[in-house]
């Protein structure tokens, strides 16, 4: 079973996506901050990063940099109603939102797949 660190502030849009993603078969740990996560973040543990961008502290790309700095081979998702950044190595996949959520369990998909 792969586990999702969700990375997610507590309002019902987000706790609609645990809820899919763990029917789905998925473990999903969540976490209401990015420092939080970072703190939670177990490569051992945590297939993929699942975050959207309207989180204070830090942007999803800078928490995405923290991530590959520890596991480079962990996907990051970036799941953003702003206009994505152009490119960013650290950033494995930016789906924009709003998505129906089968987008995000495909997304989920294809790069668990691809995981080195």
């Amino acid at each position: 079973m792969k586990t999702i660190l969700l990375v997610e502030e507590k309002h019902a849009g987000w706790l609609t996506t645990k809820w899919f993603l763990s029917y789905l078969g998925y473990t999903v740990d969540s976490a209401p901050t990015r420092e939080e996560a970072l703190a939670r973040f177990d490569p051992q543990v945590h297939d993929i990063i699942v975050t959207g961008d309207f989180i204070w502290g830090m942007t999803g790309e800078q928490m995405a940099n923290r991530i590959k700095a520890r596991s480079p081979s962990t996907p990051v998702l970036l799941y953003t109603k702003a206009t994505p950044p152009e490119s960013s190595p650290s950033l494995d996949m930016i789906i924009r939102s709003p998505a129906h959520l089968l987008v995000l369990k495909d997304a989920v998909d294809t790069l668990l797949a691809n995981r080195r």
